[in-house]
């Protein structure tokens, strides 16, 4: 008979089924206890996590209790497991991973389509997480946060009550436990933008090291490419000595390259404390030796540097926040004047596609009668621009290989006619992956003309996002040895190649919105 020692909680007491059922799918007699935790007694006073000392308050109880005997397999929420176990345990095994991200439910009245998240300004959101309100601060300083205690349900039933305008919660938990959430509005937040904590959404199955039976059982269920993924991310956790209190989002993904190699993406998240500016991290590599240990410095060795960035102020206000709090100087300076070009008549079309946040403005602002013409774009920035006039994306290109996404935009199109509102010097890269030409119409409706600007040879990175910016820079200025360049996708790279560049010094984000900048600059550190 082996005994499952479990918390009491309805999300606990899935957890324990779920592994009681594999197991005894293998054969195995299966009993479970429930044990109470000083973290489920914390939440009957409603205590904040900060408040609590120490690491392992909704496992060590369960530790005790496999150490004396009682039980044989202790069941845990990975994520809440501190990196070190106590002498005498191990982790024999990980379930497979589900659902990693975070979901932000929301009162239906309190939902902005507008808004970043879709929720209202200076809403009211619960969480006791350091890593969630470190990031949602990051994104929407504007919300105010409060503490949030109970299991699931009691969470859900808070909001529902009116105590918040909006929770934040794993969305494994809600979706294991398959909670009606017909009331609310889900926000399912990407795990790549809003990080998750190190191992979210995976089972551990901690035992006593010398149960060597109990080793060889949960060695034959364990999901071993989930636990390489993960072991990065706790390591990066233990390295930064990290516990609840710790402000860190680790998130690693695997996908196959062309080559049939494991490329591992790995995102993270990291603050001083809850309420300071995040650091933004992105890695993508094939070879993991000693990846957590790379990352922990590269962590450490981010300073503010000075930096320019080839666009007006109000164009870059939330990534000159985040850069500002964290030492950075910044210069911002549109090096092109972009002039409005007529709509004299908008051809007929199946669908619109804008490339920048420029062509949205510049083609609305002329108050056009798009009907039920479908709009299609490129990044995160372009679509919030979109849904800021109250419109909607039917198409989001996501890669920042502009030549995939007009591959994925035509093959979505398919013999349908598409507008593209662009400047006049567009480079059609999206355009040129149409099988058919006579499907496609450009129509300019701005123009860029240079407006060179001096800028010191001391800055030490510069930010071009546009080719235009990038050749308007280079009549006034040269790039000096000691500058790193951040170019905004695949044109602006080549400009600056075509203009004796070192590609060295170039680096382009994985995303075109302000995260990836974000990201692309801290990374050139």
């Amino acid at each position: 008979m082996i005994t499952i020692g479990t918390r009491g909680s309805e999300l606990a007491l899935w957890q324990a089924n779920y592994t009681k059922k594999i197991l005894e799918d293998k054969g195995h007699e299966v009993q479970l206890k429930i044990i109470e935790t000083k973290g489920d007694t914390s939440q009957q006073w409603n205590t904040s996590f900060e408040k609590l000392e120490g690491k392992g308050f909704f496992t060590k109880e369960l530790e005790e209790a496999l150490l004396s005997g009682s039980i044989d397999v202790a069941v845990h929420s990975h994520k809440d497991l501190p990196t070190e176990n106590p002498d005498g345990l191990i982790i024999a095994g990980v379930s497979s991973r589900e659902n990693p991200a975070d979901w932000l439910i929301i009162r239906e009245d309190c939902v902005d389509d507008k808004k970043k998240f879709n929720l209202k300004e200076n809403a009211k959101v619960g969480t006791s997480s350091a890593r969630r309100k470190s990031q949602l601060l990051g994104f929407r300083p504007d919300v105010e946060l409060a503490d949030l205690r109970g299991n699931v349900p009691t969470r859900i039933n808070k909001l529902k009550n009116g105590e918040y305008d909006a929770i934040l919660l794993a969305a494994a938990g809600l979706e294991r436990l398959e909670l009606d959430l017909s009331d609310f509005h889900v926000e399912q937040l990407e795990p790549s933008e809003f990080i998750p904590a190190p191992a979210q959404g995976v089972l551990a199955w901690q035992i006593r090291e010398d149960d060597y039976k109990l080793t060889d059982i949960f060695d034959a269920i364990c999901d071993y490419d989930v636990l390489i993924n993960i072991n990065i991310e706790r390591r990066v956790l233990n390295l930064l000595d990290g516990g609840c209190l710790l402000p860190l989002g680790v998130f690693c993904d695997v996908e196959m390259n062309e080559h049939d190699r494991k490329v591992f993406k790995i995102w993270t998240s990291i603050a001083d404390s809850w309420d300071a500016q995040p650091k933004h991290l992105y890695y993508e590599t094939t070879n993991t030796e000693d990846l957590p240990e790379k990352i922990v410095e590269h962590i450490k060795r981010i300073s503010g540097k000075s930096i320019f960035i080839s666009r007006e102020v109000h164009e870059s206000n939330t990534l000159n926040r985040w850069l500002t709090k964290l030492g950075f100087t910044v210069e911002n300076k549109s090096l092109i004047d972009l002039k409005k070009l007529t709509i004299k008549e908008l051809p007929k079309s199946d669908w619109l596609f804008f490339s920048s946040k420029h062509a949205v403005e510049f083609f609305f602002m002329q108050k056009p009668d798009i009907g039920t013409t479908k709009i299609g774009c490129i990044g995160k920035s372009t679509s919030q621009k979109i849904r800021e006039l109250g419109l909607k994306a039917d198409f989001i290109g996501q890669s920042t290989d502009t030549k995939l996404v007009g591959k994925q935009f035509s093959a979505r199109v398919g013999l349908g006619k598409v507008v593209f509102p662009v400047a006049r010097e567009s480079m059609r890269t999206i355009q040129w992956q149409f099988p058919k030409q006579q499907n496609v119409i450009d129509l300019p409706i701005y123009a860029a003309l240079k407006v060179p600007h001096t800028v010191a040879e001391t800055t030490d990175i510069l930010v071009f996002t546009s080719p235009s910016n990038a050749e308007s820079y280079l009549e006034k200025n040269s790039i000096h040895p000691h500058q790193k360049i951040i170019a905004m996708g695949e044109a602006t790279e080549k400009s600056l190649l075509k203009a004796k560049v070192k590609a060295s010094q170039i680096s382009t984000p994985f995303s075109f919105d302000d995260l990836g900048l974000f990201r692309a600059i801290l990374n050139v550190l």
